[in-house]
């Protein structure tokens, strides 16, 4: 039967470990979002499948379902929400260090969480709406193996792994005016199938030169407008790499075009197409640096030319050594809106945890500083969620009572987890848990111990708050939207055909 399938399949979840955050150097730790909505979305569907053999639809189920994702979203906004300007400013570093203390890199959470906010803010953005932004693709993360944690910075500007084209050129420019186009800087050669007849072996040269003559004039308008440094997503020969040395310009090839449009920073890409030579193409949105992305040389007048303000500007481009490798660093910009982590450590896998560690706080940082709310984290939600729930259906009088009472006792496995998974008495703590906010919610002198949650070190409850253990309310309304979906989803299937394998023949 489709409830026998579900049961199966989420059943798998009871005995696989992927579906919880492993303990880390006996630190406490808390489920990571997508986590926590299938351990919230498997739960729900185990207790759905228990009224289904009771002879309640699930028609009705899914109705007492969304019933009761409406009340615990709108629940979660009144009652356990806080503002982050009333816990000051260190509420964006006790969110950073909550997300960190599960993960590889929880080991230094004041080092790490101080750099993660400090990139977050400095890429502080306004839309059109008049809305602060914090987008996360701004903050660039380069791993260069060699080095312990520690040596890892933050850099005010963008650092790129593509350096200098030739060793001739100059390591360190002040002042940089950075061209950044979109277009060859190799010897220009006839396209496939132009085919050019000649007796004269002098004419040969001049083709030749002609070939070499058109790429030096890219280069020089480039270099007259005032550019001393080049970025291009495409090839850069000896022949480009001599005139750049000659003029004592710096050039670096085959940057990928992600990272040419970060360092533009563009919150839009416009490409006008480029119409028999006649028009400029080139991208329309302003930089971090003040220039925009070149992608022909070809302007209004039928002819080439290159607008200064079409380059961008830093305090300096310089490369440098950075363990066994070299890394090319753009520093003193004109604003901010782009930053980069250095990461290092002992190899590339260690490097890999790290940055997915940091991204994910990252993301967590992102949600604070946008939403502006925050819950108490370690289970503090689900159980005040649980009571509140329990109340609500005992007030119903239709069958959606008996949905909502089970969402309700499916809101506790997220507690129960985190107390089985720290080694404690998951019965022991869950009760004293829920006792805790059955006061809170029906005493209003003790309306403070809402923020109760687990402590899993010590292996008792607290309160959550003072203890600086905080969530983004954000995350917490959407993990329980998206486990209560997807479990209604998997509700409205009928019925599941599967087609099995043809045999083979001699089989």
């Amino acid at each position: 039967s489709t409830q026998s399938t579900w049961k199966q399949w989420y059943q798998r979840r009871v005995h696989g470990k992927q579906w919880y955050q492993r303990r880390v150097h006996g630190k406490q730790w808390y489920q990571r979002r997508v986590h926590g909505v299938v351990i919230i979305a498997a739960e729900l569907l185990k207790r759905a499948n228990e009224l289904v053999k009771q002879n309640i639809h699930a028609t009705s189920i899914i109705s007492g379902y969304l019933q009761a994702k409406k009340d615990a979203c709108q629940f979660i906004a009144k009652t356990m929400a806080l503002k982050v300007d009333a816990l000051g400013k260190d509420a964006v570093m006790r969110c950073a260090k909550t997300s960190m203390s599960s993960k590889l890199i929880g080991s230094e959470p004041d080092f790490f969480a101080s750099m993660a906010v400090d990139a977050m803010l400095r890429v502080k953005t306004i839309n059109s709406k008049g809305q602060a932004k914090y987008p996360v693709k701004a903050v660039n993360i380069l791993k260069v193996t060699g080095g312990a944690q520690t040596d890892s910075r933050l850099i005010n500007g963008y650092a790129i792994e593509q350096v200098r084209a030739s060793l001739g050129m100059p390591k360190r420019i002040k002042g940089a005016k950075i061209a950044m186009i979109d277009f060859d800087l190799r010897k220009h050669c006839l396209k496939f199938g132009v085919q050019m007849l000649i007796n004269d072996p002098d004419e040969i040269q001049k083709m030749r030169q002609k070939e070499i003559d058109i790429t030096k004039r890219k280069i020089d308008l480039l270099l007259d407008a005032g550019a001393n440094v080049i970025l291009t997503t495409r090839g850069m020969d000896e022949m480009s790499c001599k005139y750049l040395i000659e003029r004592g310009a710096m050039g670096i090839r085959r940057v990928e075009k992600k990272l040419l449009r970060r360092i533009a920073k563009l919150r839009k890409q416009w490409y006008q197409r480029r119409v028999h030579g006649k028009q400029a193409v080139v991208s329309t949105q302003s930089t971090w640096a003040g220039g925009k992305v070149i992608l022909s040389l070809a302007d209004d007048q039928e002819d080439e030319s290159v607008d200064e303000s079409l380059l961008g500007d830093a305090g300096e481009v310089a490369e440098e050594a950075v363990g066994d490798y070299r890394v090319l660093f753009i520093n003193e910009c004109a604003s901010t809106a782009a930053q980069t982590i250095l990461l290092r450590g002992a190899n590339m896998y260690m490097l890999e945890e790290v940055e997915r560690s940091l991204h994910d706080s990252l993301c967590v940082i992102k949600r604070v500083l946008e939403s502006k709310r925050v819950v108490p984290g370690g289970g503090a939600v689900e159980a005040a969620l649980s009571v509140y729930l329990e109340t609500v259906a005992e007030s119903m009088g239709s069958r959606e009572q008996l949905a909502i009472a089970e969402f309700a006792q499916s809101m506790l496995v997220i507690p129960k987890t985190l107390a089985t998974n720290g080694a404690h008495d998951a019965t022991d703590l869950v009760a004293q848990l829920r006792g805790y906010h059955n006061a809170a919610q029906q005493d209003p002198e003790k309306k403070h111990w809402k923020h109760i949650g687990l402590d899993l070190v010590a292996g008792k409850v607290r309160d959550n708050v003072k203890a600086g253990v905080l969530e983004p309310a954000m995350s917490k309304i959407k993990q329980i939207k998206f486990a209560t979906e997807a479990a209604v989803t998997i509700l409205r299937i009928d019925d599941a055909i599967k087609m099995f394998q043809p045999q083979k023949q001699g089989q």
